[in-house]
């Protein structure tokens, strides 16, 4: 049996990782061993700890109860305390998912100690290497022997950065595997769509009606920790709010944030009849305001997709995007923080009618497409033992 160490340590990784742990607990129980490690970037009961009991995710193995700090503080004690786990559990591989501080942590700790790394949402990049991500993305992926791209735009930038395909067995971190395996959040996100449709009543909660209110969310440094910025996303909404409801779950970063605002533009938010602010929500709330909102506006990755998995135009609050697709397919609008960008792409989307949203993230089996090719990469490139920690 192959033991992988799962990596997860911000909600979007709880997502992805619950996908993966349902196809080992399913079609490949007896075969794959899977060890959850939290790193506890995200220590908050409703942008973690709700995700595992909502997802039926295994209970973490280890929590490693980091918490928050600067990247490079955050980052440091993260890589001390995966070397010391790692250690103590001897897995064959290491599975990160996406770009945060964890997935850079746990592979420069896993690829150390010759541990392989095998990265779940390979090759995204934005071209913006002022973005802490894009830097954990491009390192991440250059410790990894497996590298799961959910687009072919990620293997076309991947190639571009030196890496070979097809690439050919054997695999190792001098030779790695690059697949084109599809979108694991489309799993889950057609999983938990029905579930979701049943369990949340979040719809009722706040008196919202299908179709006619925007969902908007709101997270990134760059926007919040910048005063013109945060303003002048808040100034836009307050005017979209005039035409359509907004309903925007506040992170809390962003709560903080506008706190610290001059009272005129913080109170009009606040208290404009038609925003309706909530705290973070569970993914199946999320998952149903998503499905029946007119549009989404976002500086989320994850949320930039989910919009398009449930055919709904998006607005991208940031000055790129790793997700070009959706873009290049006219789904989505990159306006940045400019105010009258906004407006300008509220107003057409509100007025086109016949978007098209071909399946661009797969089939929704991505994660059984992972777990197979990790068991055959372990059955044609048996494991050798390099790890200094078990010698």
């Amino acid at each position: 049996m192959i033991t992988v160490a799962s990596i997860v340590g911000a909600r979007p990784q709880i997502v992805k990782a619950a996908a993966f742990s349902r196809a080992v607990r399913g079609k490949f129980i007896g075969k794959i061993n899977e060890i959850i490690i939290h790193s506890g970037q995200h220590y908050d009961h409703d942008l973690s700890e709700v995700f595992f009991e909502e997802l039926q995710i295994p209970a973490p193995h280890y929590n490693l109860h980091v918490g928050s700090a600067s990247h490079a503080t955050q980052t440091a004690r993260m890589l001390e305390k995966f070397e010391t786990v790692f250690a103590d559990i001897h897995p064959d591989a290491v599975i990160v998912y996406g770009d945060t501080n964890s997935t850079l942590a746990a592979a420069l700790a896993a690829v150390k100690i010759h541990i392989p790394v095998i990265h779940i949402e390979a090759g995204l990049r934005s071209f913006n290497k002022t973005m802490p991500e894009e830097i954990n993305r491009i390192c991440t992926d250059h410790c990894a022997t497996l590298l799961f791209s959910p687009t072919q735009t990620g293997i076309s930038n991947l190639v571009k950065e030196g890496f070979h395909t097809p690439s050919k067995k054997p695999y190792s971190i001098d030779n790695p595997g690059l697949f084109h395996c599809g979108d694991i959040m489309l799993d889950n996100s057609i999983f938990f769509a029905k579930i979701a449709e049943k369990k949340s009543t979040i719809l009722q909660q706040y008196a919202l009606k299908e179709n006619q209110y925007v969902l908007a969310t709101l997270h990134r440094d760059f926007n919040t920790d910048n005063t013109q910025r945060l303003e002048n996303l808040l100034a836009a909404f307050i005017e979209i709010a005039q035409q359509m409801k907004m309903v925007i779950p506040l992170h809390p970063r962003t709560e903080k944030q506008i706190a610290k605002l001059p009272s005129q533009i913080k109170k009009s938010f606040i208290t404009h009849p038609d925003i309706q602010i909530t705290p973070p929500l569970s993914y199946f709330d999320m998952l149903k305001l998503e499905k029946h909102c007119r549009l989404v506006i976002t500086d989320s990755g994850g949320v930039q997709k989910e919009a398009y998995f449930f055919r709904k135009p998006v607005i991208i609050i940031r000055p790129e995007t790793e997700w070009t697709e959706i873009v290049e397919n006219q789904c989505g609008i990159i306006t940045n923080s400019i105010n009258e960008s906004i407006l300008k792409a509220f107003s057409h989307f509100i007025a086109i009618k016949n978007l098209d949203f071909p399946p661009l993230f797969g089939d929704g089996k991505a994660a059984e497409t992972i777990c197979q090719v990790i068991l055959e990469h372990f059955e044609t490139n048996p494991i050798t033992n390099n790890n200094p920690f078990t010698k």
